[in-house]
């Protein structure tokens, strides 16, 4: 049985390193994409991890593979199209201003009959995020994958991470975000998210909001200031791991990765009988992966191995 299933983007990170000696802007392609991000962050933390998306037949997309499969995340779900990999790009102007936008391809165009459903109903958790959901295809594999999950007993997580370039107007991002929370068991919001979803800056009030949705387990990723969880009622907060940022790319998927390979350990019913001490040291390990993550430059290049975090 895998432990854990992701479904979504990966993609390429092209980010401005700096010019050259002709003032030409140089750019490094880095892997990048949240959901897949997940899964090498657990797997390094040695969970059996897989990942569901689809790249390009171009050599970004034999790339990714390549990084995803040495990071020993199980690519049966992975598919190729004739369009290119998906890239996210981000550019600096001459005065420092950093420009991002996404040139959508591959990760796009996941069909739901391409999902492979006896993947997922042999997983203790299927995750996804919601850049999926801003797609026509990829929107609907996504919640068909998340349904399946649903049905088949396998516990979901969801993180609606906000990327406002990628939707038409604040208000299609919100009701898209909002649709999947009656699949979720786990849910994972930022600070900034948290409003979005929930109408409210407030983490007991926003995570009552959510619990009312039906969702058992909500995290909420505060920066240095740690995390926040509501479970069964009670809340609480978890403190952050004092750290000389270099770079918080993926810090927030790191966390995520860590928490699911945790729960997973449990057994095939990664959130049965889950006690309140127990899931505190859980989110202490997540927050001690993530400091680690952000002590290093990178995303998946700068994720923690198992012995680095214990």
């Amino acid at each position: 049985m895998m432990d854990i299933t992701t479904i979504g983007e990966v993609l390429i990170d092209l980010t401005q390193t700096g010019v050259n000696e002709q003032q030409v802007p140089v750019f490094a392609a880095n892997p990048g994409g949240a959901p897949a991000n997940v899964a090498v962050a657990a797997a390094r933390l040695e969970a059996k991890t897989a990942f569901i998306g689809k790249v390009g037949r171009d050599g970004f997309g034999t790339y990714l593979a390549d990084v995803l499969k040495e990071n020993r995340v199980d690519l049966s779900g992975l598919r190729t199209d004739e369009a290119p990999t998906t890239m996210a790009v981000v550019a600096v102007a001459p005065g420092g201003e950093r420009s991002f936008r996404f040139v959508r391809g591959a990760d796009s165009h996941l069909a739901p009959e391409e999902v492979d459903t006896r993947l997922i109903e042999n997983s203790k958790v299927l995750h996804f995020g919601s850049v999926s959901l801003t797609a026509g295809n990829a929107r609907t594999s996504t919640l068909f994958a998340a349904r399946q999950a649903r049905q088949s007993g396998v516990v979901v997580s969801y993180d609606p991470n906000y990327r406002q370039v990628l939707w038409s107007s604040q208000e299609e991002a919100v009701q898209w975000m909002r649709t999947p929370l009656p699949l979720v068991d786990i849910i994972k919001l930022s600070d900034e998210e948290l409003p979005l979803i929930t109408g409210t800056d407030d983490p007991e009030e926003g995570s009552r909001r959510l619990a009312e949705e039906g969702i058992d387990l909500v995290l909420l990723t505060l920066g240095d200031k740690g995390a926040f969880y509501r479970w069964q009622g009670k809340t609480g907060l978890v403190a952050g791991v004092p750290t000389t940022v270099a770079d918080t790319n993926g810090a927030g998927d790191t966390f995520l990765g860590a928490v699911l390979s945790r729960l997973t350990r449990r057994g095939e019913h990664p959130l049965e009988g889950l006690e309140y001490d127990e899931l505190e040291e859980i989110l202490a390990f997540a927050n001690r992966a993530a400091s680690k993550t952000c002590s290093r430059s990178g995303a998946i290049p700068a994720m923690p191995t198992l012995a680095e975090v214990e």
